[in-house]
């Protein structure tokens, strides 16, 4: 079954989220959605790799729809990756109908996509299965191609970009370091600089350049360490809090360009300001206006016109009421709001405003075969279990050979070995293999 190979084979969603895939191979739909929305600023890494392995990423949609029953697959990309659509269609089955997006931020995000492609709304808090669709992110589909021959996930397809001298995408070994990575986009250009991982948006900063490259990671960028985007997001949450308290006139900004909130769910990232400054009541009453929110990052980085964090006081008010066992339903039926097409946040407008216009640069595919000496695999790359390490110090591995396992029965992913070596350290944590 091909939800066996997925899982042995350690195919998580590429896309950030992680979650294995081979539990979604189990659902029985109507539609299989594929996800090549690409959204986050400076990020192309998804277009390069639809221009270039189309076969591939049809081929594996295919399996999941057989998979699933469903009779039908949507293909969500963006109409201005004009070259990807077209290496598509030329590889597409009939039963697959292209879904053309206009270049908006978060056209991507699950539940925009889903409504984008099939007009169904997901009820609040559920997931696509609820309205009989499947979504998988393009790159999780060419893994999906490749676990369906026995080929376990070993390398990531991601982009290095912003402030390097040569921005591009390319395949990499899972754990390598974020420094091999900026020096082969050739080197940062810039002396003092932070990498955001995964996006600007909803990715994470980090100045670790020995961390390393997982399931997950979408790309690197990297920006100088004085940018607008390094001094708000280095703030502590103390900070933030402080700030919000004492500045939010309650504008309401936030919430009426929150893409959640526009669809229909009760997201009001306003209201949970409010429990900054009421923080008797805070967590019981105005929490509950962030337990939808999807931590797209627009009300922080775009809507406020005070620079202030409504995203990570929804971040907070979410742990508050998780730890408390608080659960908010919500009561009104999902209704999309009239404006919400009015509302839509344009990629070169949400540029501007991060000021990161100056580095938005094409990010060519280079096939390389280049190989870490060293590679720190992770056993937690995705969601669920973390895997039990497989191997021990002192042995001999082979590209390919699992290193990680999670146990029978509990959801997680496999991690397997990137590169041919020894391995020189096995922690709780990860695997290191030296070449």
């Amino acid at each position: 079954m091909l939800s066996e190979q997925l899982r042995e084979c350690g195919v998580v969603g590429a896309g950030g989220a992680g979650f294995p895939t081979y539990v979604k191979a189990q659902s029985k739909v109507e539609y299989m959605i594929a996800n090549g929305a690409e959204c986050e600023p400076l990020i192309h890494k998804d277009a390069e790799l639809m221009k270039h392995f189309p076969a591939e990423i049809l081929a594996g949609m295919t399996s999941m729809m057989d998979a699933t029953g469903a009779a039908s697959g949507k293909f969500g990309v963006k109409s201005k990756n004009a070259s990807s659509v077209e290496a598509l269609k030329r590889h597409a089955p009939d039963r697959i109908e292209f879904v053309l997006l206009g270049d908006f931020y978060p056209s991507g995000d699950e539940y925009e996509l889903v409504y984008t492609a099939t007009g169904r709304l997901i009820p609040p808090a559920g997931i696509p299965l609820h309205v009989g669709c499947v979504v998988n992110n393009v790159e999780t589909l060419y893994n999906v191609h490749f676990a369906e021959r026995g080929t376990p996930v070993t390398e990531k397809f991601l982009s290095v970009c912003g402030a390097v001298a040569e921005p591009k995408s390319l395949w990499v070994p899972i754990g390598a370091s974020f420094r091999d990575l900026i020096a082969l986009a050739g080197g940062a250009t810039i002396p003092e600089y932070g990498v955001f991982i995964s996006g600007l948006m909803m990715g994470t900063l980090t100045f670790d350049l020995d961390d390393v490259v997982t399931k997950t990671t979408g790309g690197l960028i990297v920006l100088p360490r004085d940018h607008y985007l390094m001094t708000r997001r280095t703030r502590s949450q103390q900070e933030m809090n402080h700030i919000g308290k004492s500045a939010c006139d309650q504008c309401s900004y936030c919430t009426e360009f929150c893409p959640r909130y526009l669809l229909g769910y009760e997201v009001m990232p306003h209201k949970v300001m409010r429990s900054l400054g009421f923080t008797t009541t805070g967590s019981e009453i105005w929490n509950q206006w962030a337990e939808l929110c999807c931590a797209c990052g627009i009300c922080t980085l775009y809507a406020c016109p005070e620079d202030l964090y409504p995203k990570e006081a929804c971040d907070m008010g979410k742990r508050d009421r998780r730890a408390a066992g608080l659960k908010f339903v919500q009561q009104k039926p999902v209704e999309v709001h009239p404006m919400k097409e009015y509302r839509r946040v344009p990629l070169a407008q949400l540029r501007r405003r991060l000021q990161v216009e100056d580095y938005e640069r094409e990010t060519p595919f280079e096939k390389t075969d280049w190989r870490p000496t060293t590679a720190r695999i992770k056993l937690r790359q995705h969601a669920g279990e973390t895997a039990t390490a497989a191997v021990q110090e002192g042995k001999k591995v082979k590209r390919g050979q699992v290193v990680g396992r999670v146990p029978e029965g509990k959801l997680g992913a496999n991690v397997h070995a990137s590169i041919d070596g020894k391995v020189r350290a096995v922690t709780p944590e990860y695997v290191e293999i030296v070449a």
